[in-house]
């Protein structure tokens, strides 16, 4: 009998909490609430859409705004109210050329316009972008709790945090590294469900999760409907300095980094993309800390972006750590998820077949590009994604073949 009221009195209790939860959890939604939602919606535009000098409407569905370089949202940053544009200071050392045949990588919106000079092109966010995402603070970020952990290069993978994620990456630690560069093979990857995205990116990092104080500098093209509500690839940077906590974001999504030219995008589709078998493209992406003014540096083929500066970083305001240069894919469902990677195709079938990151190089602490030294591999899940070196190559450099099908 003591048993049975024992056991009753735990069933009630056991009621009693899951019926309180599910009150606390079942918000009502309510005209005043959605109102609400919509205000700080609009509110969140207004910040991000400042008054465009034009306007083009590309062929991919967006409309690219001509935005007077002084009005960009970088400049809502508090340390930067009054900030002037600073020059760059490119880095000296060894560039490899290729064989493959050079192709000029355009973006969509250029075949409707160009925006005029003192100006930077931004990608018009629209109200059903935001409304896509989890919350109104969480948009265009990317969330602790979901993203890749890169301390799991050298070290156990932190739980809860790289849940999702799988890569297929190289790793370089770097004393006193001032950036990297590479030419990163161009693909437009399979997604197999909305949620999820697939990505080739350099990473420049200094810092921990641990410690919560990871700084990154990340670049390179994505495929991503959650973000931009479409499968193109398209070019992509963030940043963070707390581990993704609360600072940084995707593009121009919040301030902090600086554009100075008006011919590429942030956020914008990237053409022409490889195929199997046949023409491959890639495009040159090089980040470096220029020894003047000490800021990170963004060049796109022959462009140059613009800048991160270094006083918006903790440990990146000196110098990064490590990099990195690969793969990742995102799905919730990790592990049993068919969006590819890459081309999609093993890296056992080389040229043509495989994607690749080909003429790697660091930016050592004299502002010089040298050969990385010591890079490891890095493919935990291997029977989906995988990632394998080849040896130096005078016309490639020091290169990787990465990618897979998923499971």
């Amino acid at each position: 009998m003591a048993s049975t009221r024992a056991c009753l009195v735990a069933l009630v209790v056991a009621l009693t909490f899951f019926f309180l939860e599910g009150l606390a959890a079942a918000v009502p939604v309510t005209p005043e609430s959605t109102a609400q939602r919509r205000r700080e919606v609009r509110s969140l535009l207004r910040r991000l859409n400042k008054p465009p000098v034009a306007s083009i409407q590309s062929l991919d569905g967006d409309i690219i705004d001509c935005v007077h370089i002084s009005k960009q949202p970088g400049f809502d940053h508090p340390l930067l109210k009054n900030h002037t544009i600073q020059p760059s200071y490119h880095p000296g050392g060894m560039y490899h050329e290729s064989n493959i045949a050079p192709h000029h990588i355009t973006q969509t919106w250029h075949q409707n316009g160009k925006c005029p000079k003192n100006t930077i092109p931004i990608r018009r966010t629209k109200e059903e972008d935001v409304l896509r995402a989890n919350s109104i603070k969480t948009y265009g970020k990317k969330m602790p709790q979901s993203i890749a952990n890169l301390d799991s290069i050298n070290k156990p993978v932190i739980p809860n945090i790289s849940t999702g994620h799988q890569h297929a990456i190289a790793s370089a630690q770097v004393d006193n590294c001032h950036g990297t560069r590479a030419s990163f093979n161009l693909w437009k990857p399979t997604i197999a469900r909305a949620n999820d995205f697939s990505l080739t990116q350099l990473w420049i990092t200094g810092g921990s999760y641990s410690g919560n104080d990871l700084n990154t500098i990340e670049a390179g093209w994505q495929v991503y409907p959650g973000l931009y509500r479409d499968r193109n690839t398209r070019l992509f940077i963030y940043w963070t300095r707390d581990a993704y906590q609360t600072t940084g974001c995707y593009n121009l999504h919040c301030s902090g980094f600086i554009q100075t030219d008006n011919q590429i995008t942030l956020g914008g589709s990237i053409s022409p993309t490889s195929t199997y078998g046949g023409a491959q493209y890639d495009i040159d992406i090089l980040v470096w800390k220029d020894k003047v003014g000490g800021n990170w540096w963004l060049q796109v083929g022959g462009y140059y972006v613009g800048y991160w500066p270094s006083f918006i970083f903790t440990y990146l305001a000196n110098s990064a750590s490590s990099v990195q240069w690969g793969g990742e894919v995102f799905s919730p469902d990790v592990g049993q998820t068919s969006t590819q990677m890459g081309s999609g195709h093993f890296p056992n079938e080389g040229f043509r077949q495989a994607s690749y990151i080909r003429n790697i190089q660091v930016v050592d602490s004299s502002n010089s590009l040298i050969l990385p030294s010591d890079v490891g591999l890095i493919a935990p899940q291997n029977n989906s994604y995988d990632v394998q070196g080849g040896v130096y190559e005078s016309n490639w450099g020091t290169y990787i073949y990465y990618g897979g099908p998923g499971n």
